[in-house]
């Protein structure tokens, strides 16, 4: 909404429009992300194989999320700016965006660490939800 009534609304609009379009997309691949780890885990804890599926499904299982906090924190340094230069009208509603989208960030960077504990992806992860976190304090700043 914010992007769409602002002086600076045809890129912001256009960039708001193609995120929402890809967190929809994510969202949709997010539902079905887990579930060949439940898979994996349901083995015999004796299968050869387990140990190799339960790691190679949590890190499939970890690129929905990683991708929902790199969206959400652009997500957030876009309501972020509009919330500080955009039509002061519709602040609230910049402010709004930007501390969900930090909350979206903040979950799914979780959910990345939680499958694969650690590596470059927990990283990035990492540093999207603190890109999120940092834009939220400047939308309510």
């Amino acid at each position: 909404m914010a992007a769409n009534f602002t002086d600076v609304a045809d890129a912001a609009f256009v960039r708001a429009g193609e995120l929402r379009t890809r967190a929809l997309e994510l969202a949709e691949i997010e539902l079905d992300a887990f579930v060949p780890v439940l898979e994996a885990l349901r083995l015999p804890r004796d299968d050869p194989d387990r140990a190799a599926r339960v790691s190679a499904a949590n890190a499939e299982a970890s690129r929905s999320p990683l991708e929902i906090a790199r969206v959400a924190a652009e997500v957030a340094e876009l309501a972020a700016d509009l919330a500080r230069t955009g039509n002061p009208n519709l602040t609230g509603d910049a402010v709004a965006g930007a501390l969900l989208a930090e909350a979206a960030a903040q979950a799914a960077a979780r959910l990345v660490r939680i499958n694969l504990t650690d590596g470059p992806e927990v990283e990035e992860a990492r540093q999207s939800a603190e890109r999120a976190l940092d834009a939220r304090g400047r939308a309510l700043g």
